[in-house]
């Protein structure tokens, strides 16, 4: 692993700082090159790319990345609390972690194979049914990345069956009727893995009530004692008393408080820096980081 990365340079005091986005490398409609020119666009001074259990996109990313903006490296881990019955799925943002370290790599491999073959199993079901989808079609227009739900609903899209990504996830479709179990990552394992790989763990959208169950505050406690380092409370998905549930209990356990516009490009209605995070939440967290430094383009 390497040393502790220099986190200069440092932000101005206005920086505007977007540390959840997604390219083609997972469920995104912009490649890794294009989301680096987008944030630039958009006006933001940093972002992060964070696919969904993947690191395929940071090297195009880097190679692409204009003059003026800061990236910072990460992925989504697809998670899961197994304490309560059904256990509850959640999503953990990692920072800045070594791609490279051999159990966390492992991981992501399984977990990947474990999203293309619930993919695949969506999509016989619905051929079962007569909807005329096409499993290769959609592997192709996943171009390498990890291949998940709204591959699906982009095809469910092409076919005319809905309107858009938002109905392809309503229980006649995608969100109960044609839905799959998939393996994925103890919550606790998956903080100890990221810590161990020199990274930061930060919790995705913790109280997206609209996104299903949540876990209890208590999980959380257990979770910061267990390593986790943030929140993420601004969040498109996060009600005003849901952000203001979110950095009281962040306040209460010590833990850093990001924003994040969670952008997917057509998949979402939500633009790069709709929310963000402040600088001094962002240097904590780059002080934190062990695994692989910030990136910049002068």
């Amino acid at each position: 692993m390497a040393s502790a990365p220099n986190p200069l340079p440092t932000p101005g005091p206005d920086a505007r700082i977007d540390l959840h986005a997604h390219s083609t490398a997972s469920d995104g409609t912009l490649t890794p090159a294009e989301l680096m020119r987008a944030a630039a666009d958009a006006g933001l001074d940093t972002v992060a790319i964070t696919d969904h259990d993947t690191t395929i996109g940071w090297a195009p990313a880097v190679a692409a990345l204009p003059p003026g903006l800061t990236l910072v490296r990460g992925a989504e881990l697809s998670c899961r609390w197994y304490g309560t019955e059904p256990s509850i799925a959640l999503h953990l943002l990692a920072y800045l972690f070594d791609p490279d370290s051999p159990e966390l790599v492992a991981e992501l491999t399984r977990i990947r194979a474990a999203r293309e073959v619930r993919a695949e199993r969506i999509v016989e079901s619905l051929r079962a049914d007569g909807i005329d989808v096409d499993w290769s079609d959609i592997q192709a227009r996943a171009a390498g990345g990890t291949v998940g739900r709204p591959h699906i609903a982009q095809a469910l899209i092409r076919a005319g069956l809905v309107g858009t990504t938002s109905e392809a996830f309503q229980p006649r479709w995608l969100g109960w009727r044609y839905r799959a179990p998939k393996d994925d990552l103890d919550v606790f394992h998956a903080i100890r893995l990221v810590r161990e790989a020199g990274g930061v763990p930060v919790f995705a959208h913790p109280r997206a009530t609209r996104r299903g169950e949540v876990v209890p505050d208590s999980l959380i406690v257990d979770l910061a004692a267990a390593g986790l380092f943030g929140l993420e409370a601004d969040h498109e998905d996060h009600s005003p008393t849901e952000q203001a549930h979110v950095r009281r209990l962040a306040a209460e356990l010590g833990l850093v408080v990001t924003g994040s516009s969670d952008f997917h490009g057509e998949h979402k209605t939500v633009r790069l820096g709709a929310f963000t995070t402040s600088v001094p939440a962002y240097e904590r967290i780059v002080a934190e980081a062990s695994g692989v430094p910030v990136v910049s383009s002068s």
